[in-house]
């Protein structure tokens, strides 16, 4: 599952898009367990310099020391973390130095009291459901400034700094107060998919306008099929619906009126007024799939994978996730979200940028062969090696060798990029200020089971905008 975002500007990849796809990125559903009581640190750490620091070379800027030892830390979650198991073998091989591997959903479960006794992982894939808050590990001392890493020589070409191999605005999202404090790794698209074998069995065409998918919708529901699918206890993804519209409507200045904290960001502004009316009139003429509010991720997806409804919202993590659950003849296919009338954005204009953010703890017991890591994973050969096991691409500016065939899912996505071209957008918002993600999420609960209606989600949602606004430490961030 996926998540953050873009800044640079209005959109992230621009003519890399062309050559590359998109694949998870973290996904923002409210933490099950925010850090209570992170242990503070600066950029120093636990490391023992006599058993982790060795000697500098070109090849190994940072002294990663032969013989020592790594604790790997990896969501285990769309992607799998089979991609890390060949990484860390390839770090053993190639500088001596052997891997803790841990695999898993319950970060915070695992981590939370790893971080509060001081002893935290090396280096973690700090994403999914339980995800510990960027925001939150950042304000409590807790997180490596990586621009160190950043700054070092990149494998493939020494000439060049590691930042500037990289796809343009795919830092943006682990940017906390100017600082880079998480390398969000994958690079992901969001929108609606749909399966192409039972849209062509139905003699749909896919939307490219919003009353086009409302007509889809409505066939549906007389077939007996659901219109429209979303995983409803983790409102995040219905988000992707109407943050997308919100953003199509009213152009790049209503996705910044958010990230930026105006007072008119959803109440007083059309584009938010428009996207949100639209997706509640789905909820209002009976056209979501029945008992998508009260599931899960998985529990939805596998719903639609079994053509029980036309439409589902997801990031382009959804291919690999559903793997075991797809029917072979699905045909995944990925949309850009219909547009509303009066929209300022294209329809091919579609949210991009990078997801699952890795960050290197200012405690970790070994920080060079934590930077050396992940240096490498900004290499072809580790960017390459992720791509076959995750089927997904990285942030590395052609970073796949071309034989890694991608899945139908993914390569739809690929063209759906080229298309894009430089209309792409991303908001900030909820890597920045999780709190505020969070109230916005729960509204959008609230209105999806009927217990609100759209005037109340905008005053919810500006709410929540105001209230970040009175933190003095958000002037620090600005989305341009």
């Amino acid at each position: 599952m996926g998540s953050t975002a873009h800044r640079g500007g209005e959109g992230v990849g621009r003519r890399d898009l062309i050559k590359r796809s998109a694949a998870l990125g973290l996904v923002s559903v409210p933490a099950m367990g925010l850090l209570s009581a992170c242990a503070s640190g600066g950029g120093g750490g636990n490391s023992d310099e006599g058993n982790t620091k060795g000697k500098s070379s070109k090849d190994n800027p940072f002294g990663a020391k032969s013989g020592s030892k790594l604790d790997v830390v990896v969501f285990k979650g769309g992607y799998g973390d089979d991609y890390a198991k060949a990484w860390e073998a390839d770090f053993s091989k190639k500088l001596g130095i052997t891997s803790t591997h841990t695999g898993t959903q319950e970060i915070t479960g695992k981590l939370q009291p790893r971080f509060n006794a001081g002893n935290p992982p090396d280096i973690v894939d700090d994403s999914g459901a339980q995800q510990i808050k960027i925001d939150v590990l950042y304000k409590n001392g807790s997180l490596l400034d990586l621009s160190e890493v950043l700054d070092a020589p990149s494998v493939d070409d020494p000439s060049k700094k590691v930042r500037d191999t990289l796809i343009p605005g795919t830092l943006d999202p682990g940017i906390q107060e100017g600082k880079v404090v998480a390398l969000n790794y994958i690079y992901t698209v969001w929108g609606l998919w749909y399966s192409g074998k039972l849209f062509q069995q139905k003699g749909w065409q896919a939307p490219k306008t919003w009353d086009d998918f409302l007509a889809i919708c409505q066939d549906a529901k007389k077939q007996g099929i659901g219109g429209l699918a979303h995983q409803g206890k983790y409102p995040y993804y219905i988000n992707v619906a109407i943050m997308d519209l919100i953003a199509k409507k009213g152009g790049i200045d209503a996705v910044k009126s958010i990230d930026n904290l105006d007072p008119k960001a959803f109440v007083g502004s059309e584009a938010a007024q428009a996207g949100v009316e639209a997706i509640y009139e789905v909820v209002e003429k009976g056209l979501l799939m029945p008992g998508t509010n009260g599931l899960t991720h998985t529990e939805s997806q596998t719903r639609w994978n079994q053509y029980k409804a036309a439409f589902i919202t997801c990031g382009s993590w959804l291919e690999n996730e559903q793997l075991k659950q797809t029917p072979t003849d699905f045909d995944m296919k990925f949309l850009p979200m219909p547009l509303l009338p009066g929209s300022k954005m294209p329809f091919e204009a579609i949210r991009a940028g990078s997801g699952e953010p890795f960050i290197i703890p200012a405690k970790a017991a070994n920080l060079p062969g934590a930077k050396e890591f992940m240096r490498r994973m900004l290499s072809k050969d580790w960017s390459t090696l992720f791509a076959k096991e995750a089927n997904s691409l990285t942030i590395l500016k052609d970073g796949v060798d071309p034989s890694v065939k991608l899945r139908p899912g993914t390569q739809s996505t690929v063209e759906a990029s080229k298309a894009a071209g430089s209309n792409t957008f991303r908001y900030l918002y909820p890597d920045w200020y999780s709190e505020m993600d969070t109230a916005i999420q729960n509204a959008s609960n609230e209105l999806m089971a009927k217990r609100i209606q759209p005037k109340e989600w905008l005053k919810r949602c500006q709410a929540a905008v105001d209230k970040q606004a009175k933190d003095p430490a958000s002037k620090k961030n600005r989305h341009e």
